[in-house]
């Protein structure tokens, strides 16, 4: 099956996509184009569907960069291939031998770049990480190796939408205490104690608050669309053992 990978406007022409399930080798729970070396799918398998990516990309799977991801605000800026793979949630690179890529699962998929400057950015951006800074310092960041913060673009990929994600109110309390105005991002589930974030708006106002050009959301929901995409929180209601990792990347190459 071939592999299939959603793209933007916004960073065309550059290489990149949104990788969906497709096209991948592995099985079971993780049918499809699992790229989550953390999962306990077979390692040998991860990296076939890492290497038909990489390969997708007109890389080879050497070129392909990663990080551990922590859920944190930490940015590792690699313009060398790599021999492991550092703790971080965001990767800038000027080099146009790599091909940068995060992987997510409900979380948000967010690519950057400032085309002009040749400064391109792989984000995995959960609501700890979000909260935390881990756009704003991956735009600090890009802008620390070059970029205009004008002319960067960012596009979100598929996660999950507002309509899937409830939460309770501890969590809601966790943001506006510290941020009242990101009250907009919650709506009443309909039960008491409970409502539902919008991970995408969020995502879309801290992009807007670090002053960058463009940006935008694909739409997709993971956890709507079992047939395209991975969602952590819709194996979980599941009771399914594990789940896969989709991959997003992006290249200067």
């Amino acid at each position: 099956m071939t592999l299939f990978a959603l793209t933007s406007h916004l960073l065309s022409p550059l290489k990149h996509g949104f990788y969906t399930r497709k096209g991948g080798a592995s099985s079971g729970v993780f049918a499809g184009l699992n790229c989550g070396s953390g999962s306990s799918d077979i390692d040998e398998i991860v990296r076939i569907n890492r290497t038909r990516v990489a390969n997708h990309m007109g890389a080879s799977f050497e070129q392909l960069a990663g990080v551990h991801q922590i859920h944190s605000a930490d940015v590792l800026v690699v313009n060398d291939r790599q021999t492991s793979r550092p703790k971080a949630d965001a990767l800038v690179t000027t080099s146009p031998d790599l091909v940068i890529s995060v992987l997510t699962a409900d979380c948000q998929p967010i690519l950057l770049a400032d085309k002009r400057a040749g400064v391109i950015a792989a984000v995995h951006a959960g609501w700890k990480g979000a909260q935390s800074g881990i756009i704003e310092n991956t735009v600090a960041t890009m802008v620390g190796q070059g970029a205009t913060r004008a002319n960067i673009s960012a596009v979100i990929g598929p996660c999950i939408s507002q309509s899937s994600y409830e939460v309770g109110s501890d969590f809601r309390e966790s943001f506006i205490s510290t941020e009242p105005s990101s009250d907009q991002f919650f709506d009443d589930a309909g039960v008491q104690g409970k409502f539902l974030f919008d991970l995408a708006g969020y995502g879309l106002s801290k992009l807007e608050q670090s002053g960058i050009g463009d940006a935008e959301w694909t739409g997709q929901c993971t956890y709507l669309d079992a047939a395209n995409f991975y969602s952590y929180r819709r194996a979980t209601h599941k009771n399914e053992a594990d789940y896969g990792r989709l991959i997003s990347v992006i290249s200067l190459g």
